[in-house]
């Protein structure tokens, strides 16, 4: 695929035919090209072999079915600062929310359109047709409670540069879902999905919050990211189980967000003492 409409709105766009991992393959670029990589390029494929998601997990989907997409950041505040430590959270939350958002975009009019001849075109009466998509602290994208994207971020250290991964179903099917609770843009719209478009809107909409974000010297409350990232996800207010590192399990509400962007939980263990967790695995519980 050429991507035009998205090769013209970053700096520097790269559509690889095939990539064992589009992080690995920036990651080497941005170091052996330094110059020639400069903040928000990006190198995506729709076939990647070895991607991989949190905590080493693998991500694997059938050749041009799906996008990896990998936008590399060098961040620096107005004066020519570096981004603080507390800060760099914020960023796969910011993917998250831009990925939200595209999704939304993408699959929200269709779903009204899909209705039958015996349906309302607005099944539950809000303009949705009875689909909802939502950001899942910290990585996934949902679509009615099925994944649909998986974000992974990683610090390049000598280059003080931060790369943001994301991984979108596009045109899986059925056959093709890696598990049961996964879905992909065309099976919501029971329609071909135009890729290029979803993606040129995935890089504006990050584009538009990461220098928002900056522009506020990395105060995310102060650049509207913080109240963005909370207005789109439906972890805030729900009854969570998070496996942290180490093994260690917290049960409760999760109740906001910290300046960090960490996720705070009401811990139920220990009279609704409120926990910060930086990383986990999240369940949301219906009971």
């Amino acid at each position: 695929m050429e991507f035009p409409l998205s090769r013209a709105a970053v700096p520097r766009f790269l559509a690889l035919d095939e990539a064992g991992s589009t992080n690995d393959e920036l990651a080497a670029r941005a170091r052996s090209e330094a110059s020639d990589w400069p903040d928000l390029s990006v190198v995506v494929t729709d076939d990647q072999t070895r991607g991989r998601g949190r905590l080493g997990r693998t991500w694997l989907a059938p050749s041009g079915k799906s996008l990896a997409i990998s936008i590399l950041l060098r961040p620096r505040l107005p004066g020519g600062g570096e981004l603080p430590p507390d800060a760099l959270g914020w960023l796969p939350l910011l993917a998250g929310a831009a990925m939200t958002r595209a999704v939304r975009a993408a699959v929200l009019p269709a779903a009204d359109a899909d209705a039958g001849p015996e349906e309302p075109a607005v099944i539950d009466g809000d303009g949705t047709g009875g689909v909802d998509v939502w950001l899942k602290w910290p990585n996934d994208v949902l679509i009615s409670g099925y994944k649909v994207c998986g974000i992974l971020s990683e610090l390049l250290a000598d280059q003080h540069a931060v790369l943001v991964g994301s991984g979108l179903n596009v045109s899986l099917d059925e056959h093709d879902l890696p598990t049961l609770t996964s879905t992909s843009l065309s099976l919501v719209t029971h329609a071909p999905v135009d890729a290029d478009a979803v993606l040129v809107d995935y890089l504006g909409r990050f584009t538009a919050l990461y220098r928002a974000f900056l522009d506020a010297g990395a105060d995310a409350r102060a650049s509207g990211l913080a109240d963005e990232v909370a207005g789109l996800c439906g972890t805030l207010g729900t009854r969570v189980r998070v496996e942290l590192p180490g093994g260690e399990e917290l049960v409760g509400v999760a109740a906001s967000l910290d300046d960090a962007g960490r996720l705070i939980v009401q811990d139920e263990a220990d009279e609704g003492r409120e926990r910060a967790v930086a990383a986990g695995d999240v369940t949301h519980l219906r009971y």
